[in-house]
């Protein structure tokens, strides 16, 4: 996400509706008890962070009971120089029987309950793949499907205008243009292609990556009774709206689908400004290669259901790269737009300046599509470069992510230069892991300050994701548990005591930055969204209580710094939680 001021369920059934309402208990229950709210697999590592606690035993029990089930020796006390506070941390993996829990430490206090159970993330799991159900645009959303939070169609973005910066001769200014379905990005209502890109990378991985699990895993939306996985119903959505984001008369693509300024605190239905397709980059053009290249391959498996869409993603992701390498600097710059044409554009800009990412990326789909050596040739030279965290505009990891997904697939001159690509993702891995157990909280996430930056909850989950990914590589089991520590950091177990993901835990986040769930009428916001997270930075203003990196963030409205809701921040948290249910077999983590 961009600092804002450039960008100013069905209910699952009884799976999480307990999960979404704090219980009686936790009226007594202290927060300076910092644990996974949700729970934790009977196998799986599983610790609690007591801040300001005495020294000696701690206590499982029962909600309500004083009895203890498993008693169990603090770790000695830690300081944490960000906070200021002293940690100890209360480890109970050796405690396996299922059941509702709560864990009391010395002084008395008692934590927020926890469950210990198979697929303890599952509920989460379903709950943030929905996320994307509630933020369709160009629909209505039925109460049978959405609930309390259904909502009439709003943008329906049939007739869109061409902005002034992105003209041309056969497409004029004011040209009306179709480019309905898609996402809201974020707590606004517009759409952004760059954005996408690495949102629909990331859950085109999960698909790609546990195929198996993803055909029975639901979401319950309108689609669920076809025949394709929702994970892949769910992406359609937003990947028709990208389609349509492709200029036909010569290949290239929008930067964005937008109001020239944000909307106020109502809801879809009620607004009225008109919606414009603005420049076309070569972001988005790179970003729309690369996601096309493996919907792709993607959709090649569903022939009958979707006949002739691969081919037609694929044709349009290689008009895209022919685009881009004909213009291969097309930088978005708002404010050198709004300098030359009106109206002004005031919503969020991503306007990377630095591409090469971008390249490598669309360069690795298309070469895992197609074969052609073409996009080897830009590919290799970077092949020797490092692998960086993934986020909006980094994104060369998602290209070494799909490399390793088919390492046994990859023409022989790939093949030569495989053991390279594996050292760069396990390399960012053991970065990760490397002392996270030393830390206070034991997570790899609060291992820097560096961490905690615009969104740093969704730097959290792509941690998970980078260490999932290696131990697809190596089957190292240590990094399945630091990536599963960073879940635990997500919802639970970390400096401001908060679940970060709406509906869940005993302290959810109540009030995000986010039109949807503000502007509806209804006290508690839409579930399975998880918020930006800490971030020191604090630009919108608001009031926070801390400042320092691991707790400057604040559950309100106003702060879309530390509270708002985005597309690509949610898709590694589905990444994380599905996967991690996809493998607890495997793991030993549920047997």
């Amino acid at each position: 996400m961009l600092p804002h001021q450039f960008r100013l369920p069905l209910i699952l059934g009884g799976l999480f509706l307990g999960l979404c309402t704090p219980p009686l208990l936790a009226q007594q229950a202290t927060d300076s008890i910092r644990l996974n709210q949700l729970g934790f697999y009977p196998k799986a590592p599983k610790i609690a962070a007591l801040v300001g606690a005495k020294p000696g035993t701690f206590t499982l029990t029962a909600p309500g009971s004083e009895r203890a089930l498993f008693t169990g020796t603090v770790g000695a006390k830690q300081h944490n120089p960000g906070t200021g506070e002293d940690v100890r941390l209360a480890d109970f993996s050796a405690f396996t029987t299922p059941g509702t829990y709560v864990l009391r430490d010395a002084g008395g206090r008692v934590s927020y309950p926890f469950q210990i159970q198979r697929r303890v993330h599952e509920g989460v799991a379903r709950a943030a793949l929905k996320s994307y159900y509630y933020q369709r645009v160009s629909t209505a959303l039925p109460a049978l499907y959405a609930g309390r939070w259904s909502r009439p169609l709003g943008h329906p973005d049939t007739q869109v205008l061409v902005h002034a910066s992105a003209a041309t001769a056969q497409r004029p200014t004011g040209t009306l243009v179709s480019a309905p379905r898609g996402w809201y990005d974020a707590g606004d209502y517009n759409k952004y292609v760059v954005n996408s890109g690495i949102t629909m990378g990331t859950l085109f991985s999960l698909y790609e990556d546990f195929p198996t699990y993803c055909r029975t895993f639901r979401e319950e939306v309108p689609e669920s009774s076809n025949r394709l996985p929702d994970v892949v119903d769910e992406t359609l959505w937003n990947l028709r709206w990208m389609l349509a984001m492709q200029d036909p008369t010569d290949g290239g693509v929008y930067h964005k689908l937008t109001n020239a300024a944000f909307d106020g605190m109502e809801m879809p239905a009620l607004t009225t400004k008109p919606r414009y397709v603005v420049q076309k980059s070569t972001a988005a053009a790179l970003d729309f290669a690369a996601i096309t290249a493996q919907a792709s391959r993607i959709l090649k498996q569903f022939p009958r259901q979707l006949p002739g869409l691969a081919d037609s993603c694929l044709q349009a992701s290689v008009r895209a790269w022919q685009w881009a390498q004909a213009h291969p600097q097309v930088l978005y710059r708002q404010a050198d737009i709004n300098k030359q044409v009106d109206p002004d554009i005031s919503t969020g800009e991503y306007g990377d300046q630095d591409l090469h990412d971008e390249w490598v990326w669309a360069a690795a789909e298309l070469y895992v599509t197609t074969s052609q050596p073409q996009y080897y040739q830009v590919l290799q030279p970077a092949l020797a470069e490092s692998a960086k965290l993934p986020s909006w505009n980094q994104v060369q990891a998602l290209g070494y992510y799909t490399l390793a997904r088919f390492r046994s697939q990859l023409p022989a001159a790939a093949q030569a230069q495989w053991p390279t690509v594996r050292k760069h993702i396990l390399a960012l891995a053991d970065e990760l892991r490397a002392g996270y157990e030393q830390q206070p909280y034991q997570t790899a996430m609060t291992k820097s300050a560096a961490n905690f930056v615009w969104g740093s909850n969704a730097t959290a989950a792509n941690q998970g994701v980078a260490l999932i990914q290696a131990y697809r590589l190596s089957g190292d089991k240590q990094y399945l548990q630091c990536a599963l520590a960073n879940l635990d950091y997500l919802l639970g177990r970390n400096a401001t005591g908060y679940c970060f993901v709406t509906g869940f835990g005993s302290k959810a986040p109540q009030h995000p930055h986010h039109r949807l769930s503000e502007a509806d009428g209804i006290a508690e916001p839409l579930p399975g969204f998880l918020v930006g997270g800490p971030n020191p930075g604090r630009q919108d203003g608001c009031q926070y209580l801390f400042s320092d990196a691991e707790r400057a963030y604040t559950d309100e409205v106003c702060s879309y710094a530390s509270n708002e809701v985005a597309i690509n921040w949610n898709a590694p948290l589905v990444y994380l939680t599905v996967a991690m249910e996809a493998l607890q077999n495997d793991a030993g983590f549920a047997k």
